[in-house]
């Protein structure tokens, strides 16, 4: 198979690890008027398309989340890889709890996979650079290799977790091989904070992914209830031992994808 004009000067491989790559819209002048000067500036500010580009060669697979394929060519198929019945049942549990799709499809084969393009950042990670795995926030999981396993953990305090804004549990990743996650931030104004030993207080879900041996809680910013009203933080996400975090240097506060959405064209 020979695929002819998939990059030019408006959409270019940007990121690769692994068998996946991001494949980004410099210039998408497939618009209407409608929305055409919002694709302009959303452009210029770097908010644009971006889809996961697979590579399979016969050996590998790729587990996507469901409903994320746009496009296969080659001798692509897609599995649900579901190994029985006790098997659905533990993604079923794991799904529910960590707001991702029970079941993922996996696709094997040889050709290429393309996914749904995407108006948020997609950030490219090599697993095996996160030795005890990586825990990541709820719904960035996007595709990875097959070499790739998962495991939901839960936090450490579920009481305090349940006063704040976060989920009980989350999605951990570990083994070996390339995963794509979707973000509100951009990789390259991502913080990332090793700790040896060490403690980090993050005030809301600014935290992208971190090491899955970090002992996370949720607890109050002050030892009392006193000091938590004085200091107005409230709860605050807390991250002890030795590891890393990617944090976001700020909250975001709207999806991109609803801030994509184009805008209807008022007839005359």
């Amino acid at each position: 198979m020979k695929i002819v004009n998939f990059q030019n000067d408006k959409r270019k491989i940007t990121a690769m690890v692994g068998n996946l790559s991001v494949l980004e819209y410099l210039s998408d002048t497939s618009v209407s008027p409608a929305n055409a000067e919002r694709e302009y500036f959303m452009s210029r500010m770097g908010v644009r398309k971006r889809q996961v580009v697979c590579k399979l060669d016969g050996k590998n697979s790729i587990i996507t989340q469901a409903g994320a394929m746009q496009w296969t060519g080659g001798s692509v198929q897609a599995t649900s890889g579901i190994k029985g019945v006790g098997d659905l049942f533990g993604k079923m549990v794991k799904g529910a709890v960590t707001k991702e799709s029970a079941v993922k499809p996996e696709y094997v084969g040889q050709g290429i996979l393309v996914l749904e393009p995407t108006y948020k950042y997609i950030i490219l990670e090599d697993i095996s650079r996160w030795p005890s795995g990586m825990t990541i926030e709820d719904g960035m999981f996007l595709a990875c290799e097959g070499t790739v396993k998962n495991k939901v953990v839960a936090r450490r305090t579920l009481s305090s977790a349940a006063l704040g804004n976060e989920g009980l549990f989350n999605l951990s990743l570990y083994g070996t091989g390339a995963v794509a996650l979707e973000s509100n931030v951009p990789a390259e104004e991502l913080i990332e904070i090793e700790l040896d030993n060490d403690e980090l207080k993050i005030d809301g879900d600014m935290a992208v992914c971190w090491s899955t041996n970090l002992d996370f809680s949720v607890e109050r910013s002050s030892k009392t209830l006193l000091g938590s009203a004085i200091n107005g933080e409230g709860l605050v996400n807390v991250y002890r031992g030795t590891g890393r975090v990617l944090m976001s240097p700020v909250a975001v506060t709207h999806s991109l994808t609803a801030a994509a959405a184009p805008t209807p064209l008022k007839g005359r």
